[in-house]
C-alpha cells in the first residue's frame, strides 16, 4: 500500500508518499513567507498559494518517489479543522486525482494526522496520552485507536502556538513568532522574571494562556525601552512558564487516566527543543514512556496525512467524493466503523 498525502490546513502546501512498511518514500513542504508583512497567516493569501504550487509539488513528488500513479493504493487530504480556504483546494485537489485515477480518497482529519504521527516514526501500540500542541489547537487526549479519541482538557481561550506568536510580536521578534521566541530564549535567563502559571492549582486537564500573555505585556511595558537581553530573558521566563503549565496538566492527566504508560507529544510546538526536553525529563521521573516524532513531522506535513489515510483504509474505512471539508471538526467527533466520514 502506498498513499499519497496532501495537506493544505494552513500556510504550508505539502504533499508525501508513504507506505504501509512506515518507509516516507517523497516528502516535499513549501512554506508560505508572503505572510510576514501582516504579521499573520492571511486566509484568502494561503489559499491562492496552495492552489498555485499544489501540481507542481504533487508532480515533484511522484518524480522524487521514482513511482507512477498506478503504483498509488489512494489519496488522502486534510479536509478539517484549518482555514476553508486551503481545505477547499487540498480537498479538491485530491478528488480530482482520486477520481482521475479511480482510486480511494480518504478525507483526513488534521488533528488525527498529528495524533497517529508518532505510530509512523516509532514502534507505538494503543493506547496513549496525547499532548497536542500547535498554533490552533491544545489539547491533552486519550488515544484508544484509529479515530477513537477521548478529550481530557483543552484551552479556554488561546491556543499554546497563538501564545508564542503574539508575545514574540509584542517582542519585536522576526516571523514566524514561534522559533524566533525559542531563538532568542535560549540566550536568556528563565528565572528573571515570574510569569503567572494559570489554573495549575486546579485539579483538571484545562489551559489558559491569556493571563500569562496579558503579564508578558505588561513586563514588556514596565522594562521599556528593551534592550537585547531583556528581549531574550522575557522570551526565556515566558517560554518556561509554558513549560511548566504543560507538564502540571499533563501530570493531572496521568493521575486521572493510571492506565496510560505511554505520552505522545505533537504538533507544531513539540519541534520546541525546551519543552520538549523538560517533557522527556518529566516522563523519566514518572517512569512513563516519551514519543514524539521528529521535528519535521511535528509541524504540519503530508506524511502525516498520508500516514492516517492509510491508518484508516488498512481498518476498512470507506468514503465516498461528497465529503466537504469543515474549519471546525473536533477529533472526539471521529468514530470507528465504515463510512465514518460522511456527515
Amino acid at each position: 500500500m502506498i498513499i499519497l498525502g496532501i495537506e493544505t490546513s494552513c500556510d504550508e502546501t505539502s504533499v508525501a508518499l508513504v507506505t504501509a512498511e512506515k518507509k516516507i518514500l517523497a516528502h516535499r513542504v513549501l512554506s508560505q513567507m508572503d505572510h510576514e508583512s501582516f504579521g499573520g497567516v492571511v486566509p484568502e493569501l494561503a489559499a491562492r498559494a496552495h492552489l498555485q504550487a499544489l501540481e507542481s509539488l504533487c508532480a515533484q513528488t511522484l518524480q522524487d518517489a521514482q513511482i507512477g500513479f498506478d503504483q498509488i493504493t489512494a489519496v488522502a487530504a486534510t479536509c478539517g479543522p484549518g482555514l476553508i480556504g486551503g481545505l477547499i483546494v487540498g480537498a479538491t485537489f485530491g478528488k480530482a486525482l482520486a477520481y482521475y485515477h479511480e482510486k480511494p480518497f480518504i478525507p483526513v482529519n488534521h488533528l488525527e494526522g498529528h495524533a497517529l504521527t508518532a505510530r509512523l516514526t516509532n514502534d507505538l501500540e494503543f493506547p496513549y496520552l496525547l499532548l497536542l500542541v500547535s498554533g490552533g489547537h491544545c489539547q491533552i487526549l486519550a488515544v484508544e485507536n484509529v479515530g477513537c479519541y477521548k478529550l481530557l482538557g483543552t484551552s479556554l481561550d488561546d491556543a499554546v502556538g497563538e501564545t508564542f506568536d503574539k508575545v514574540a510580536k509584542m517582542l519585536e521578534l522576526p516571523y514566524p513568532g514561534g522559533p524566533s521566541l525559542e531563538k532568542a530564549a535560549q540566550k536568556g535567563h528563565p528565572d528573571r522574571f515570574l510569569f503567572p502559571r494559570p489554573l495549575t492549582h486546579q485539579n483538571n486537564c484545562s489551559f489558559s494562556f491569556s493571563g500569562l500573555k496579558t503579564a508578558v505585556r505588561y513586563q514588556i511595558e514596565k522594562s521599556m525601552p528593551l534592550d537585547p537581553q531583556d528581549v531574550e530573558d522575557i522570551a526565556a521566563s515566558f517560554q518556561k512558564a509554558v513549560a511548566d503549565i504543560l507538564i502540571n496538566r499533563v501530570e493531572n492527566a496521568f493521575k486521572m487516566n493510571s492506565h496510560l504508560k505511554t505520552f505522545v507529544m505533537a504538533g507544531g510546538v513539540a519541534s520546541n527543543a525546551y519543552i520538549r526536553g523538560k517533557m522527556e525529563d518529566f516522563c523519566q521521573t514518572q517512569n512513563i514512556r516519551f514519543v514524539v516524532p521528529p521535528q519535521n513531522l511535528c509541524t504540519d506535513n503530508g506524511a502525516m496525512i498520508a500516514w492516517a489515510g492509510l491508518e484508516k483504509l488498512r481498518l476498512g474505512y470507506e468514503s465516498d467524493l461528497n465529503f466537504s471539508p469543515r474549519p471546525r471538526w473536533p477529533l472526539e467527533e471521529l468514530k470507528l466503523g465504515r463510512n465514518s466520514f460522511n456527515v
